[in-house]
């Protein structure tokens, strides 16, 4: 493993970190259905309670936070494997937390007809909208489609660009803001989607499930999680079971792939004065890592 430190343990499955110039982490615990603030020295506190289950989190235009809300998991007896919904589960949404009081507000429930299922993974582009995934949501005997989705900041408008997916997970954006990936859990995918407008994208035909371009698939029994791009246009993604943070090359090429201490590293944020601290959810053991990064992060739209 490359050499790095524990910034925080204790976290119930923690998720979507999201770096603050002050040196702070945001932090989603889905297991705990709240949102804690990790400071530079390692302590942690609730900076927001959100319910359910929040997921994915990024800072959007107008100061906020911004949060993909899962609704919700059950988790098997002596580790963070989630099973199924939770009893009070009654689908996701989207989510707008504010900076400066905490308080928590509901943008998206449906996108038209459709209930958001388990919204997952989200990414703010230079026009001020987002990309987010819904990973769906898995039941005893079946589960939703996950897609990927168009929302504005304002709560006024959310459109469906993908679907289906077999787990729609993490999501970024290119430097240049014309690609966007999406990392496909089930499947161990990257998919890339051509972007022709803000939140509209040149879908691929046959045999292309979903409308995307495949990018880089892994083998065995290896899933992607969320990810994160770096400032060389690389796809940083989160790798379950193998452990690994895996660095995908604009081609599709994997340069590399990168220990961590943990088997469920779910998902990774760039941040430090150079954006060359890597902050990585360790999710089965419930920790934050920081690792020193080779490659600087891209400097994401709106970054506090």
């Amino acid at each position: 493993m490359t050499e790095g430190r524990i910034l925080a343990t204790g976290l119930k499955f923690p998720e979507g970190p999201a770096a603050m110039r002050d040196g702070s982490v945001l932090v989603a615990e889905i297991a705990g259905g709240t949102i804690r603030k990790v400071a530079p020295d390692g302590t942690a506190s609730v900076f927001a309670t959100t319910g359910g289950g929040p997921n994915g989190l990024a800072f959007g235009p107008d100061g906020a936070l911004y949060v993909c809300n899962n609704g919700g998991n059950t988790y098997g007896a002596g580790h963070f494997t989630a099973t199924g919904p939770a009893a009070d589960y009654d689908g996701g949404s989207i989510q707008r937390v504010d900076m400066a009081t905490g308080a928590v507000r509901t943008l998206y429930t449906h996108c038209g007809a459709n209930r958001l299922s388990s919204p997952n993974d989200l990414v703010f582009d230079g026009a001020g909208g987002f990309y987010f995934t819904d990973i769906g949501k898995k039941f005893a005997r079946n589960r939703d489609h996950g897609g990927v989705y168009y929302a504005l900041a304002d709560g006024s408008r959310v459109t469906e660009i993908a679907y289906p997916f077999a787990a729609a997970n993490g999501c970024g954006l290119s430097p240049d803001g014309r690609t966007l990936y999406v990392a496909e859990t089930e499947t161990s995918r990257i998919w890339a989607f051509d972007i022709t407008a803000p939140g509209v994208v040149k879908r691929a035909g046959f045999p292309s499930p979903n409308g995307g371009r495949l990018l880089c698939g892994l083998p065995g029994f290896q899933r992607f999680d969320s990810l994160a791009v770096d400032s060389a246009g690389n796809v940083c993604v989160g790798t379950l079971m193998t452990g690994h943070i895996t660095v995908i090359a604009p081609d599709g090429t994997v340069l590399r792939q990168v220990k961590t201490p943990d088997i469920y590293p779910t998902n990774i944020c760039f941040g430090g004065p150079d954006l060359r601290t890597a902050y990585i959810t360790l999710s089965e053991t419930g920790r934050l890592l920081a690792l020193d990064w080779p490659v600087p992060g891209l400097d994401l739209h709106h970054a506090l």
